[in-house]
């Protein structure tokens, strides 16, 4: 999830005169039992010497094959641009989607889309040859026309903190700047499995994650926040529920009662709306003044900056079982 409405619709439909005014481009296909992808992305080839092509595959399972490292990549998220620029591939951007602000330097890039529509006739104009989508971000049927001006489409889609560092690889293999993604996706990982061993034997702290008031919605147990709740020791309170980005109602959260509330809203700034908790007392996370905000850069981006986001909820987890542990200490007198 990122601090966006999550589908991108497709507003223009492009004819078939102009579907054949495109350059032919790599296909994509689908893995094959026989094929073999080396740890640099190459297949096996009679004459490897010869052979400049790239190939990884992505989160559908598909392959992604460059006859050669991409130098003109239109990115279609703006966690996705992110992950771009971590893989050392920023000056290889043509094009990106709005919001796409950080790093600075990829707000000055040409806008492809936003929330209500991807622009195929801009992406035509610019002719990369790459495009990354979001799978949740991204319609079917915008991937699927992208596909049949001929662009090859890389399909992101990092729902488990490792996979971030899945994504930064990948994208330098497609670029053809491992030698800068390859440490920094090992430096991620490293810094996840060092919260991981920190936090390892912390008691679970029962957690709702907010994601905003009106409506009332919150994560399921697939999404990565959820993920880096229980990195900290967190129990995600609905990471039962059926799917991804749940609305839900007051009710349900006076019966599971979670003893933190961690809210993000739409900026760096604590939302006001936070607050409304405390008109309801009883509640454990108000009891216990538990009402903890997160910048939703730092959270809601799968990118690694949500190593940031992650400390945070840790350091505020922690506070929770420091508080709980005063509050058995007070009980006991």
């Amino acid at each position: 999830m990122e601090n966006t409405p999550s589908v991108f619709v497709v507003a223009v439909i492009l004819s078939c005169l102009l579907l054949g005014a495109c350059d032919p481009k790599p296909t994509q296909t689908q893995l094959d039992s026989n094929s073999k992808v080396s740890s640099n992305g190459k297949l096996s080839s009679s004459d490897p010497t010869l052979d400049t092509s790239v190939q990884v595959i992505d989160f559908t399972g598909s392959i992604i094959k460059l006859d050669k490292p991409a130098k003109r990549i239109v990115a279609l998220a703006p966690h996705v641009v992110e992950n771009v620029y971590t893989a050392g591939a920023g000056s290889q951007l043509v094009g990106v989607v709005s919001y796409s602000d950080f790093p600075e330097a990829a707000t000055s890039l040409p806008i492809v889309g936003g929330y209500a529509q991807t622009n195929l006739e801009k992406i035509l104009q610019l002719q990369p040859d790459l495009v990354i989508a979001w799978e949740s971000g991204n319609s079917d049927s915008s991937v699927d026309r992208i596909q049949q001006l001929g662009f090859p489409v890389y399909i992101d889609q990092p729902d488990l903190l490792d996979d971030v560092a899945k994504s930064i690889r990948d994208i330098g293999i497609l670029a053809g700047t491992s030698a800068i993604a390859e440490p920094a996706a090992q430096a991620y990982l490293n810094s996840i499995d060092e919260v991981r061993n920190k936090d390892l034997a912390q008691q679970p702290v029962s957690t709702f994650y907010q994601v905003w008031n009106s409506p009332l919605r919150t994560i399921n147990g697939g999404h990565i926040i959820s993920n880096a709740i229980e990195l900290c020791g967190g129990v995600n309170i609905y990471a039962d529920e059926a799917t991804v980005a749940p609305i839900i109602n007051i009710e349900s959260i006076l019966e599971r009662d979670p003893e933190v509330i961690l809210a993000s809203g739409m900026s760096d700034a604590r939302p006001d709306w936070l607050d409304d908790w405390l008109a309801w007392p009883s509640l454990s996370a108000v009891k216990s003044d538990n009402l903890f905000f997160v910048d939703p850069d730092h959270i809601q981006r799968h990118t690694v900056r949500i190593i940031k986001g992650i400390k945070t909820i840790c350091e505020q987890l922690q506070q929770a079982r420091a508080k709980r542990s005063l509050e058995l200490g007070a009980d006991e007198q």
